[in-house]
């Protein structure tokens, strides 16, 4: 017996953001999306497309939609393993994965990612404390994560973090680099040259219209 998928939610075109199709197109290929015929190789070939809420296909078909709100507070790319099997099978050469990473990178700048979902939660921590420090101290990494996430998980894992601090294998010193100016020079000439639009050119991530 087929599962019960819910009621189908009928999107009005007032609704929809016409000028998103546009922001992930500027990425370095991202303007294939345009190209999508929708054949659903993609969907097929991904590992992890059973345990998305939206299909790789569905995910380009919203995004040309303009679909703004559904496509950046999904849990679909966050879910992506970045193994590039879509990209490579693809009969159209169009490099998803990429495209999956505008849009997480869209919805961290948005804070419209899935809340309390783990992925996104680490990835920003992560990217934080590179970008402050030039280094990734694991242990405040994880520390952040679980407070921002699961508090009560961490009360349980305390036994096992002290065992191994003592052991040297943890730590919760904070390193950091000489020279961080030149850091983010280099951070600054990148998003420049891979990522849809600068920081300060985003008009701000419209609200999420669900």
């Amino acid at each position: 017996m087929e599962k019960w998928q819910g009621w189908r939610k009928i999107h009005y075109e007032s609704e929809l953001d016409s000028e998103f199709s546009g922001e992930i197109a500027s990425i370095p290929g991202g303007d294939q999306l345009f190209n999508c015929i929708q054949c659903g190789t993609c969907s097929g070939m991904c590992p992890l497309s059973p345990y998305m809420d939206y299909t790789p296909r569905q995910i380009i078909a919203m995004i040309r939609a303009g679909m703004r709100g559904e496509v950046l507070s999904c849990y679909t790319t966050w879910l992506c393993a970045s193994c590039y099997s879509c990209t490579v099978e693809c009969p159209k050469e169009i490099r998803l994965t990429d495209i999956m990473y505008a849009a997480k990178r869209l919805a961290i700048r948005g804070k419209v990612y899935p809340t309390r979902f783990p992925i996104p939660v680490l990835a920003r921590e992560f990217f934080k404390s590179v970008e402050k420090t030039g280094r990734s101290n694991e242990g405040r990494v994880l520390l952040r994560l679980y407070l921002k996430t699961n508090p009560f998980k961490m009360l349980s894992q305390a036994a096992l973090g002290m065992k191994l601090m003592l052991r040297g294998r943890f730590s919760l010193k904070q390193e950091q680099i000489d020279h961080r100016d030149d850091l983010h020079r280099i951070m600054k000439s990148l998003e420049k040259e891979h990522m849809i639009k600068g920081k300060d050119e985003l008009t701000g991530v419209r609200e999420v219209v669900r």
